[in-house]
């Protein structure tokens, strides 16, 4: 009996799917929760498992966008399964050599030059030159490139023999989407970007304190990250528009602090979310960013893991990027762009010092957050960041880490 195995729906309000990968052939046998296929929605690349074990053949092609519920492939379960596990593959027909016709001798015709034949001494002179003789127009007898042809020729602009190609390739159904709501976020919100800087030190020294201890207890490394998303949470809570979307002729505030963090995947730029952030301790942040970031890279992140998110962080410190303008995640209203760490001299007490020095940015929708209170959540956030054992910690450093 064959089994039709139909597109299932990865979440709702997703209508179709593209095949990003085919991860079997036809004729191959499938177990039953083996992987077979990679499939993008707008939202994540998942994978089909198969239905049931048997021999499979494929009814859609890879880039083939396909509705939900409509049918991929069947699988055989009533077939006996091969040894070794895979199908053999169907026998290749033997092609017949054939011996080629002979051709009868074409008439001797007059001598003649193609376009771009250069006579010896031009040759000599547009090999120094490193001119290629296609290139040059010869001005001898049927074409024919002559010594003054070479010498008055000049090399193009470009480089020499330099490759000229060109490939193309279709985007995934995931970069199409990202494309999409990038350019709407350009186009539909009104949107600033205000920056600032904070002094890193004494974070650099709470980790050099506590990382070996925290890690060693939790399982985890103590990261920056754990210290921005407790910056960021507190920051909302001060500034809740920041944690607000347009809603129609609304303004809809969230008393939850679900925050986004951008990462790179193997399928492009993913957002999941840490839910209610604000109740994380800092091992329950950094845990859980570990936890989303490994999904991600293995390609296993669910679109109910990157839907929801109130506000984003994004880490382009991590790539080398010292500063930038980070563009809105819609429908969320800002968005706060981290940048690598350089040492730098800087005033402090009226003394010229050596501190890592990190610049901070936030992009923000202008049509519910003003200038005020953009600038005051950036200097909360710097505040925090510069005074984590008060701010962040409530001065128990121990009691924070959980130690």
């Amino acid at each position: 009996m064959a089994l039709e195995m139909k597109v299932p729906s990865p979440g709702e309000s997703i209508t179709e799917v593209e095949i990003a990968e085919w991860l079997v052939a036809t004729g191959d046998w499938v177990e039953k929760d083996q992987a077979i296929a990679e499939v993008d929605s707008d939202k994540a690349t998942l994978e089909l498992p198969a239905e049931a074990s048997g021999i499979i053949t494929l009814m859609a092609e890879e880039g083939d966008a396909v509705e939900v519920g409509a049918v991929v492939c069947l699988i055989d379960t009533e077939a006996a399964r091969p040894e070794g596990g895979v199908a053999p593959a169907q026998p290749v027909e033997e092609k017949k050599e054939t011996a080629p016709k002979k051709e009868a001798p074409a008439p001797q015709a007059e001598k003649t030059y193609a376009s771009g034949t250069a006579s010896p001494a031009a040759k000599k002179i547009l090999d120094e030159k490193g001119i290629d003789s296609k290139s040059v127009s010869g001005s001898g007898r049927d074409g024919r490139i002559t010594k003054e042809d070479a010498v008055n020729a000049k090399p193009s602009m470009g480089t020499p023999g330099g490759s000229r190609g060109e490939s193309r390739s279709k985007l995934s159904m995931l970069r199409r989407k990202v494309a999409e709501r990038l350019v709407s976020a350009k186009n539909e919100t009104a949107m600033l970007t205000t920056f600032n800087e904070a002094d890193m030190k004494p974070i650099f020294d709470l980790r050099k304190e506590w990382k070996e201890a925290f890690k060693e207890k939790h399982g985890v490394s103590l990261g920056f990250m754990s210290f921005f998303t407790k910056a960021v949470t507190r920051a909302l809570e001060l500034y809740p528009a920041v944690n607000s979307m347009i809603d129609g002729k609304e303004m809809l505030t969230y008393e939850y602090k679900d925050i986004s963090i951008a990462v790179s995947g193997p399928k492009g730029l993913m957002v999941p979310v840490i839910r209610n952030a604000e109740n994380l301790s800092f091992r329950g942040v950094e845990a859980e960013v570990k936890r989303l970031a490994l999904r991600a890279r293995d390609g296993q992140i669910t679109v109910d893991e990157m839907t929801g998110g109130t506000f984003t962080i994004s880490n382009g410190g991590v790539f080398g990027s010292m500063l930038s303008t980070p563009i809105i995640n819609p429908p969320q209203s800002g968005i706060l762009g981290m940048h690598n760490i350089i040492e730098r001299p800087v005033a402090v007490n009226g003394e010229v010092v050596i501190r890592p020095m990190m610049y901070l940015a936030l992009s923000y929708d202008h049509r519910i957050i003003d200038g005020k209170e953009s600038v005051g959540f950036l200097v909360a956030i710097k505040e925090a960041l510069e005074d984590p054992i008060n701010l962040l910690m409530d001065g128990d450093v121990k009691k924070a880490l959980e130690m």
